[in-house]
């Protein structure tokens, strides 16, 4: 008798995927459950196919991290054990209703990672349709709109930072750094010849500790120009506060110590600052919406943003535009010289 072929109910991203669906099924022909998929989604609880799933995604060690951290704190807790087939659209629109009221970026990644571990059921065809099918309820709306740091607050707040960490606060600014790409900065990533800091890695904190990885995506390894008018306080940063050696981090957590510095370490600081400057509203991140906006109001193009932040879509470059003023009366003045050339010459 010849093998019995096994056919997949739908093609894979990746050939781990392809590989990994491909044990379960051999697996399951060899303990002898030749179950219908409606058998194995009656039989099969959340907690296990989420684990599975999770252990077989190719994913970063911080996206890794955080979707177990999601897991345990509230997706297993309520589903886990619950069978696949059991899990109703009512019952995850009611558990959705309730879900974290007061967090909704944290019940908008939760949601969305349910959703995910049960498309991947979908696809292995163990259950016929997905029952996440709240709308929009993957996506999240600030409750407000974020306003950027003016010229003046940006230099109030530099000034009121400590001195070893004032660099970080304009590379956020002027080059659009996140903070794990700032502070996992060493001095190999800065090209004083060319004027360039080359983005190669990023910090998480997930579990406490610091753990480095490549971006995750390809447009997060970039090489941003510095601004000319910030070369003169880098070169002056790498002199005072950088150790010597290429693996020297250009804000450690202390100095003579090569660690880096932690977020609730920074951002201690940081909250003295920003009362100083008159703008406690302000967070790090906020220094890339202020260095957009001030990139948008040179005139940089949509494409040149997705560039410099290093973002692969131009929906989230969107994200970091805002109308500036300035930029606003510069293309008045444009449009009125526009209309008075049209009418000097009739």
């Amino acid at each position: 008798m010849g093998e019995e072929s096994i056919a997949a109910p739908t093609t894979f991203d990746t050939k781990r995927d392809a590989l990994a669906w491909l044990a379960r099924r051999q697996t399951a022909l060899a303990d002898g459950m030749t179950k219908t998929p409606s058998q194995l989604a009656a039989r099969t609880t959340f907690e296990d196919y989420a684990n599975d799933w999770l252990a077989h995604r190719p994913l970063k060690s911080s996206t890794r991290v955080l979707y177990r951290r999601q897991l345990d704190k509230e997706l297993i807790k309520t589903w886990g054990d619950r069978t696949l087939s059991s899990i109703a659209p009512a019952d995850v629109r009611d558990w959705h209703a309730l879900l974290l009221p007061k967090r909704p970026t944290e019940r908008a990644h939760i949601y969305s990672l349910l959703r995910t571990i049960l498309g991947t059921a979908v696809a292995d065809d163990v259950i016929p349709a997905n029952p996440c099918r709240v709308r929009g309820a993957g996506q999240t709306r600030r409750a407000k709109p974020i306003k950027p740091a003016t010229l003046p607050e940006l230099t109030a707040l530099t000034a009121a930072m400590p001195e070893r960490y004032r660099l970080a606060i304009l590379l956020g600014a002027w080059c659009q750094l996140r903070f794990g790409e700032a502070s996992e900065l060493r001095r190999r990533d800065i090209d004083m010849k060319d004027g360039v800091v080359r983005v190669r890695r990023g910090v998480t904190w997930l579990t406490g500790k610091p753990v480095v990885d490549t971006p995750k995506t390809e447009a997060g390894v970039r090489d941003i120009a510095i601004p000319p008018h910030l070369l003169p306080v880098v070169k002056t940063h790498m002199l005072d506060h950088v150790a010597r050696g290429p693996e020297a981090l250009l804000f450690p957590r202390k100095p003579g110590v090569n660690e880096q510095t932690s977020p609730s370490t920074f951002t201690g600081m940081f909250n003295k600052a920003k009362i100083e400057a008159g703008r406690p509203d302000l967070r790090f991140h906020m220094m890339r919406h202020t260095g957009a906006t001030l990139a948008a109001a040179s005139g940089a193009t949509l494409a040149e943003l997705m560039a410099r932040l290093g973002h692969t879509t131009p929906a989230m470059a969107l994200k970091y535009q805002h109308a500036s003023a300035d930029r606003d009366r510069v293309l008045a003045r444009a449009l009125s010289d526009l209309a008075m050339g049209g009418v000097s010459k009739t």
